[in-house]
């Protein structure tokens, strides 16, 4: 009967991790398939500097010690989750082969000493989580709390934060009860079940809270923590590919692409500079192809821009510092720059579901301008880049607005009066002001 109990648990935990991977491996399918719907970007130049920069950024997290104490416990919660993983090793090993502390018989006295150190990478992510929990609810944190964070980003936030405090509560539950079975000498599967490992540092705070339970019902409480633990693991790799968490895979291949130009540079639309560099007759040397035509200038929608914008709008963190420093914002515009990415990736979400339902010719009469961005909103951006520099894992607000701008301009002409005289002294005069070079310097023959 035994034997039979534990095969049925084994393929019930199969079942559980087949089911969690199938459901991972689909929403990241469909996710690369919504990027690709982006306009062709070519980042694959100096690899050296790329790897150095995600190093750096991703993995070294260098913006968020920006701010010491906020960078410091987001490492905790990073070092954990990373770490703790090959923990998570032996629990999906044990569920897949019925074992109980697979690797314990092979660690010996490093074992315990592995599992105390998990344990106290596990206390610092449920503080970090109480904080982060306290900072966001009670206001502390003013960027939390702008417009576009509405029920849901608020709500997703604090799903993330309860289920990480609530796993780290599971393993110390598990731990705790394991460690009280190992005395327990009334039962023969817990003899053959419960190695003696011994006590972990952190858990063995809760073994008051159980010692007195029969061994029933401490194997009860064992089992079950363990099955919440791994379950919820699963759960979580699952609903992290639709939250704005998914930025902890998605950050190394955002950064690693990052745009490695200085940020003041804005580039020249490929296609106008062909078309301008053609009727000048002057022709390109070093094999560049031609650019295609396209259907429009500028961006209207998610598939006119790049499939790094789009990248970035799935990465973003929604963490807001990009808006914090934001001069317009900070001055009362509508511009924020958060928004700006939120609403990317909503309208990319939407697109991405009905393409894939009805075809790639469907049109929903919508668009990311004008349905979720507004001219207002991209009117009132400066270009200053403070919002490129402020992003954690150097998303590009800017490039988005940059490239609606364009389409407002190029294909609507919908301009501002100013906008448009400064464009027709340019074209005229090759200067924003409106008298010819000639007379550029005709103030000077007044100073005396």
């Amino acid at each position: 009967m035994e034997l039979f109990i534990s095969l049925v648990q084994q393929l019930i935990f199969l079942a559980a991790l087949v089911a969690a991977a199938l459901a991972v491996g689909a929403r990241v399918q469909r996710i690369a398939n919504n990027i690709r719907l982006g306009r062709a970007l070519n980042r694959t130049d100096r690899p050296s500097e790329r790897l150095k920069t995600m190093l750096l950024i991703a993995f070294g997290q260098k913006k968020m010690f920006d701010k010491p104490l906020v960078g410091l416990m987001h490492f905790v919660i990073y070092a954990a989750f990373i770490i703790v993983n090959i923990e998570v090793l032996e629990i999906v090993l044990d569920g897949l082969l019925g074992t109980h502390r697979l690797f314990a018989p092979y660690l010996g006295s490093a074992y315990t000493w592995l599992l105390n150190f998990f344990e106290l990478l596990a206390l610092g992510v449920v503080i970090t989580c109480v904080i982060f929990l306290l900072r966001r609810n009670l206001k502390l944190v003013p960027r939390f709390w702008s417009r576009e964070m509405t029920a849901w980003p608020r709500l997703d936030a604090n799903i993330i934060l309860l289920a990480e405090i609530f796993l780290m509560l599971c393993l110390f539950t598990m731990n705790a009860t394991d460690s009280i079975l190992q005395t327990r000498a009334d039962s023969a599967y817990v003899a053959t079940h419960y190695p003696k490992v011994g006590t972990f540092m952190i858990s063995a705070l809760f073994i008051p809270l159980y010692k007195s339970l029969d061994t029933s019902t401490l194997i009860v409480l064992e089992r079950g923590a363990w099955w919440l633990h791994i379950l919820g693991i699963m759960s979580f790799a699952v609903y992290v590919t639709y939250s704005k968490h998914l930025h902890i895979a998605l950050a190394f291949p955002n950064t690693y692409f990052s745009n490695l130009e200085p940020k003041g540079k804005i580039e020249n639309m490929a296609v106008v500079t062909a078309e301008v560099k053609s009727m000048l007759g002057i022709q390109e040397s070093n094999g560049v192809d031609t650019p295609q035509q396209v259907n429009r200038f500028g961006a209207k929608d998610v598939e006119d821009l790049t499939w790094k914008n789009l990248m970035d709008a799935y990465s973003c963190t929604e963490c807001g510092r990009c808006t914090a420093v934001c001069p317009a914002n900070i001055t009362g515009k509508l511009l924020s720059p958060r928004k700006i990415m939120m609403d990317t990736r909503d309208r990319l979400e939407e697109k991405g579901a009905l393409l894939a339902q009805f075809g790639k010719e469907y049109d929903d009469g919508k668009s990311l301008y004008g349905n979720y961005i507004t001219k207002e909103e991209v009117m009132a951006c400066t270009t200053c880049n403070a919002c490129v520099d402020a992003c954690p894992i150097n998303i590009n607000p800017l490039d988005i607005i940059v490239q609606i701008r364009q389409y407002i301009a190029m294909e609507e002409s919908a301009t501002p009066a100013s906008w448009n005289a400064m464009f027709a002294n340019i074209e005229n005069n090759a200067a924003p002001w409106a008298f010819s070079a000639s007379d550029r310097f005709n103030w000077a023959t007044e100073i005396k």
